[in-house]
This record gives structure tokens, sequence and C-alpha cells, in this order.
């Protein structure tokens, strides 16, 4: 990912193209490309400001925690349901996710999922 540009330089590319220069001439003079001038300008114009946006972080979990209490009151109702299972019944209250989603879900609020049930020792034993 590439690193951020200053926001002293930000301003000053956009004080230039609002004194009157075009997006490749200040680009060309701060040696950034054509299309970030564009939209630093426009950022400026609309927003007011030209800091950079935040970046990285979790932009998912905020629609799985939306239906956590449907969530976890079903997987109250049946413990053993399978996360395939569980997304079904999910999609039919209106819930679309997926089966990592589900399980990334589980691993935030720390609830175990182990599933199967426990075999018996072969009787066999060791050859």
């Amino acid at each position: 990912m590439p690193s951020l540009l200053s926001v002293d330089l930000r301003e000053r590319v956009v004080a230039v193209v609002a004194a009157g220069a075009s997006c490749q001439r200040a680009a060309a003079r701060f040696g950034v490309s054509v299309s970030s001038a564009c939209r630093w300008s426009a950022q400026f114009r609309r927003e007011g400001r030209v800091a950079p946006k935040p970046s990285g972080g979790d932009h998912n979990s905020q629609r799985i925690e939306a239906p956590a209490e449907l969530i976890l009151a079903t997987d109250e109702a049946q413990p053993q349901i399978f996360l395939r299972e569980l997304r079904a019944r999910l999609a039919e209250q209106g819930v679309q996710t997926s089966s990592s989603g589900l399980s990334r879900f589980f691993a935030h609020h720390r609830i175990p999922r182990k599933q199967g049930r426990r075999m018996q020792p072969s009787r066999s034993g060791r050859r």
C-alpha cells in the first residue's frame, strides 16, 4: 500500500490549483500524479479540507454486528448447529452473511464453536 502524502503538500497543490493553474501543471510542479491533484482539489471544494481519509481497519464487522441479537439467539436455541445451517437460517430472516463472517463474529465475541461428537477410541488398538 502506498504511503500517504503530507497534508502540507496537499494544501500547496490545492492552493496552486485554486490560484488558476491546471491540475496537470500543479502535479508536475510538485511531483505528484495528476489524478491525486484533481482528487485533492475536488475534495477541498466539496469538504473544505484535504486531509487523507482513514485507512485500514475492519470495514465488514458493522454489517454482522447489526443483527448480533438474532445470531446469538439462533445459536443459543441450537448450539450444535453448523455455521452453514446458521447462515441459511439467518438468510430466511433476511440477514445475508458468509460462514467465514459468522466464524469471525463468534471469534470476536469469544464464543467457542467446536463441532462434532467425541469419538470412542478404536477397539482394534495400536498395531
